[in-house]
């Protein structure tokens, strides 16, 4: 089978040598007047009945009958079937025809019209190749399954799969809906920075990197909430941002490492009002995209008409693992509860850590339909303000859609006393082994002594929305090119054993050979 795969690409590689021998090379082609999609043919068969069209796509069948043929046009939209006789593109042409291959593509120009069995086609007055194909498509009744290489050659998913390419169609129209929703009720899209000195607004590890030209060491954002909030102090009242975020953690079916995240904010409101926007969003780009405001996801009909659930974390946790948390008077209390339901928990964790940890053990599996959780506990809500009447607890919301957080909200801290407060418990929480914890951001302590009013703020995980509106079950379904682990990974692993292998220590006096090679390293760094 590896011989007869070598002969085919050597075969193709001949027939591109003869084509470009005989002046007909396919890449010196530079444009095609395309006029018409495949299905916008179909749709509008009673007025291009006998009218010359120009189709262009990849030729994805073709059946030689002497004199006549057929093939299959694949374009954005679908494909179309072109009919193709010598008589009416010439001979010359027809036996070049003839030796095109599945994969390469073309442009068919000629009249529309219908075959004998009804089905709608273009009578090609004229082919074109505009590309060869080198290499092979998968076969055609078996397509491309599995899924690494589905991920990895998202080129040829596309082409094979006719769903994978509806999911992305409709992934940009969510995205463009969104974009609509906020534009029309006075929405500024702004952007801000990628790369940060201080990766802040959100629980996450960040991905660092070094900026040569100023000598100093930057990070990857995993937020864009501290930027966002600089915009509303200045006076922009009402601004959000789509685009990617990167947090170093692991790889399952809901996350990866780079993700889309949409965050807004809008003053004079809070978190209250983000879950009337929230919900008014998700009505909109639910009818906007799939024409109902009922989805199927999975086993599950999701209903975004009816009005969402809203119910704070210490009920969830009391309606779902039955726990009366106003009985938990202290941290040991807590502790307490959760040997008692099996959560497990680290020593740093205090009392409204573990409220967290009870809630995502218990309660989150149980929130299918939309529902907004509220009033989270002070401790892991760093940014966000307290509520008046219980000040352990503080006025944020997430929501849930099938048991996943698709949303996070705040009635964001605008008190720049208390926000240093806050980050100093973070700090301390870093020194204490947190990798996640956030670090002290002057700058934005500075803006917010300038004076930021009363703002209400959320960030909706994209990908997530996109997978529940095309029943998606994995993130990387969502992704065009989601992150992978390298194949020729093993060879840099050995590699890079070689290379440590071949080290010989030359000072005869560190304590042992790795130790020598990292000063040697060092040195070479501070040279």
């Amino acid at each position: 089978m590896e011989q007869n795969l070598n002969e085919i690409l050597k075969l193709r590689r001949e027939k591109l040598a003869v084509l470009q021998e005989m002046g007909k090379d396919p890449f010196v082609i530079t444009k095609f007047d395309q006029t018409h999609h495949s299905v916008d043919i179909k749709e509008n068969y009673d007025e291009l009945e006998g009218k010359t069209v120009s189709v262009a796509g990849r030729m994805m069948f073709k059946r030689v009958m002497g004199k006549a043929s057929f093939c299959n046009v694949q374009d954005l939209k679908g494909s179309i079937q072109a009919y193709v006789a010598r008589d009416s593109i010439g001979v010359e042409d027809y036996a070049l025809f003839k030796k095109y291959d599945v994969g390469d593509i073309i442009g068919v120009t000629g009249e529309v019209f219908k075959t004998k069995t009804g089905e709608i086609s273009v009578h090609a007055s004229s082919v074109t190749l505009l590309s060869k194909s080198l290499q092979i498509l998968p076969e055609k009744y078996h397509g491309l399954t599995d899924t690494d290489t589905r991920y990895r050659q998202r080129y040829t998913d596309l082409i094979m799969n006719r769903e994978v390419k509806e999911t992305f169609v409709k992934r940009s129209k969510i995205i463009s809906s969104i974009r609509r929703f906020l534009d029309d009720r006075g929405f500024m899209e702004v952007e801000t920075p990628m790369l940060v000195q201080n990766a802040g607004g959100a629980a996450a590890r960040p991905f660092e990197t070094h900026f040569n030209a100023l000598d100093e060491d930057l990070k990857l954002r995993i937020s864009l909430e501290l930027y966002l909030k600089r915009l509303i102090v200045g006076g922009l009242e009402k601004v959000y941002e789509i685009g990617r975020v990167f947090r170093n953690e692991g790889l399952d079916t809901r996350h990866n490492p780079e993700f889309t995240l949409m965050e807004l904010y809008q003053a004079y409101t809070d978190y209250h009002g983000m879950m009337d926007l929230t919900e008014a969003m998700y009505r909109y780009v639910a009818q906007q995209v799939n024409g109902s405001m009922q989805v199927t996801y999975g086993e599950n009909v999701i209903d975004f008409e009816k009005p969402f659930e809203r119910i704070t974390m210490v009920d969830a946790v009391k309606k779902y693992a039955g726990v009366d948390w106003s009985e938990v008077k202290s941290t040991a209390d807590a502790r307490a509860v959760a040997d008692k339901l099996h959560v497990e928990y680290e020593e740093r964790h205090q009392k409204g850590d573990i409220l967290s940890l009870i809630f995502e053990e218990y309660a989150e599996s149980h929130l299918i339909q939309p529902t907004f959780v509220m009033d989270h506990p002070i401790e892991i809500s760093p940014l966000t303000k307290k509520k008046p009447e219980d000040p352990e607890y503080v006025e944020r919301f997430e929501m849930f859609i099938n048991g996943w957080e698709m949303a996070n909200a705040y009635s964001e801290l605008n008190d720049p006393i208390d926000q240093r407060e806050r980050f100093k418990a973070q700090e301390a929480m870093l020194a204490a082994g947190d990798e996640e914890a956030n670090t002290t951001d002057e700058d934005f302590l500075n803006a917010l002594e300038i004076g930021m009013p009363p703002t209400g703020g959320i960030g909706y995980g994209i990908d997530r929305l996109v997978m529940i509106m095309t029943n998606s079950p994995a993130i990387r379904d969502v992704l065009l090119f989601p992150t992978m682990k390298s194949l020729d990974q093993p060879k840099k692993e050995e590699k890079a054993e070689k290379k440590s292998a071949d080290f010989e220590c030359a000072c005869n006096t560190c304590p042992s050979q790795e130790e020598c090679k990292a000063a040697q390293e060092a040195e070479k760094l501070d040279k």
